[in-house]
């Protein structure tokens, strides 16, 4: 058998008052799930940037050893041309050592530079690796701390917010899923939260918009849906109450 609009409304107020209570439960919490979610973010993206700078100077480390090799290859070559040219038999082949020189030679102040400028960059990014490091262990101390904070909380009001997470479940299954989606599309839109709302001094509950006397005598019968002309939400009489097993 069909539910009547009127059990309809009951269990959309039911299901409204449950998850208004989950909703004050979860902002006793504040801000800090965010802030927990935040610095776990922010200790993340700091691994990353100190495995990427260690990553970086390993890279540096190995291209200065690479380009030291280089230099005493090519001293080891102008030693050896210096040698070959003793024995030359002619101008041609003296100078063609002489360039092979002047080549290694140069490939040997290449290096240097290049070992320079790296050494300046392992410095610079050593700099950045402690202030990283540094940052990172701050970050570690305000998570700990913050998760502390959150977990105390949270332990106070978890059995709690438990049951009514259960109750909400259960009351989610008496509602139909057009009117339950119409209510959760609702829910998610309204900055309090409020879906369903009662007449309070003449007015929405939600929006505080006056309700014209023709339509709250409409919403007093209970014989269909009503919703706010100015804020959409479900109004619902005040003579509701919240059914004895929800309690």
């Amino acid at each position: 058998m069909e539910a009547t609009v009127e059990q309809k409304l009951q269990a959309l107020y039911d299901l409204q008052t449950i998850h208004s209570k989950i909703d004050r439960i979860r902002t006793v919490r504040g801000e800090l799930p965010m802030e927990v979610a935040d610095l776990e973010d922010d200790v993340a993206g700091l691994e990353t940037r100190i495995k990427k700078v260690k990553d970086e100077l390993d890279e540096l480390e190995d291209t200065i050893v690479t380009r030291k090799n280089n230099i005493k290859e090519a001293q080891s070559l102008i030693k050896k041309y210096e040698g070959q040219q003793n024995n030359v038999k002619n101008n041609r082949e003296f100078e063609a050592l002489a360039k092979e020189i002047e080549i290694q030679g140069l490939d040997i102040q290449v290096s240097e530079k290049k070992i320079k400028e790296h050494g300046f960059e392992i410095t610079s990014k050593k700099q950045l690796l402690d202030t990283a490091i540094a940052n990172l262990e701050d970050r570690k101390k305000d998570l700990a701390a913050k998760k502390s904070e959150l977990d105390t909380i949270t332990a106070e009001t978890q059995i709690e917010e438990d049951q009514l997470l259960e109750k909400a479940h259960k009351q989610e299954e008496k509602i139909d899923q057009r009117l339950l989606g119409a209510y959760t599309k609702l829910r998610s839109n309204a900055k309090n939260g409020l879906a369903v709302v009662t007449i309070q001094r003449d007015s929405c509950s939600g929006c505080f918009n006056k309700i014209p006397p023709q339509r709250q005598a409409d919403i007093r019968q209970r014989k269909k849906i009503i919703v706010c002309e100015h804020c959409g939400r479900i109004i619902v009489d005040e003579g509701f109450t919240v059914e004895s097993v929800l309690a």
